[in-house]
């Protein structure tokens, strides 16, 4: 391209757009590069051979789409990587049920403070609020006691148990849910409850034919904030687990990383796997997520 041509394309996109215009795009275009080329490398990586991803030369597109790295990780005559089906149950049987327990609990909470009146219900909002606040390293030693304690009378154990995560789950992650979804539910009209109530219906009965409904939106929120913070979470699955058939993902994947053999298409792979879930719940709940997020912001 000739200076005569580059100098008129600038001054076409100049007419066409205001400084300002042009800045916000210039700010747009580097946000969305610093987000989106992090998950670019990593998924392209997991294609690559490792002669491609190991090289001095960074290698930007992979030469073809092999799928050695995902070929190994289900091998199961891979002794560094068998197992890794049975981690990503491992992941789903956590994520799934705190998030189900954290949204049904957190109803009931919620509704329970931004319904009803009785003493002290904003000083016990802000006080749940007030844990999320909290590192979750200073957590982890209060409540490994107080299960370890829990546990030596009901007679059950805490290492290992896939159960007692779910707890410590729900322990970091109802504070932020039952504070979206007070604050959803004082932005619906009380008169609509109060109508329900008089033609017959008792307060459960408001709140799974009325509440619930117009709640939509910030139910998905709060699934899918409690099933990202259950299925990322890293350092409780750490302390908690041992056996390696009941690694969850990010352990496992922290254990291919460590491997004496490094593998790093082969742990691109475990990510890009990892992020899919993700992924597809936010493509599949997208619009009533934007809404509920919104929503459970504002104080009412």
């Amino acid at each position: 391209m000739s200076d005569s041509s580059k100098l008129n394309l600038i001054q076409h996109y100049a007419r066409r757009f205001s400084f300002k215009q042009l800045v916000f795009l210039l700010v747009l275009t580097f946000f969305l590069v610093s987000i989106l080329f992090p998950f670019y490398w990593m998924v392209s990586s997991s294609f690559k051979s490792y002669a491609e991803i190991g090289g001095r030369q960074p290698v930007y597109v992979p030469s073809a789409l092999r799928l050695d790295a995902y070929r190994e990780l289900f091998d199961p005559e891979n002794k560094s990587f068998q197992n890794f089906g049975a981690n990503i149950i491992n992941s789903l049987r956590v994520s799934i049920p705190t998030s189900i327990i954290a949204v049904i609990l957190s109803v009931l909470g919620a509704y329970a403070i931004a319904r009803l009146n009785f003493k002290g219900k904003n000083v016990l909002l802000n006080g749940v609020l007030m844990v999320y606040l909290l590192p979750g390293v200073l957590l982890i030693i209060p409540l490994f006691s107080m299960l370890a304690r829990m546990g030596d009378r009901l007679g059950f154990g805490v290492q290992d148990n896939l159960n007692i995560l779910i707890i410590t789950y729900l322990a970091q992650t109802m504070p932020v849910a039952l504070y979206m979804l007070t604050n959803y539910f004082r932005t619906i009209p009380d008169d609509i409850e109060q109508a329900a109530m008089i033609d017959g219906c008792n307060r459960l009965e408001v709140i799974w034919r009325i509440t619930l409904p117009l709640a939509i939106p910030a139910l998905v929120s709060v699934f899918i904030y409690t099933f990202m913070i259950a299925w990322n979470e890293f350092l409780y699955a750490m302390v908690f687990l041992n056996t390696r058939d009941l690694f969850t993902m990010p352990i496992k994947i922290n254990t291919i990383f460590n491997d004496p053999s490094p593998r790093p298409h082969v742990v691109m792979a475990a990510s890009t796997i990892m992020t899919i879930p993700i992924v597809v719940l936010f493509l599949a709940l997208e619009r009533f997520l934007e809404k509920g997020l919104t929503a459970g912001g504002v104080k009412g």
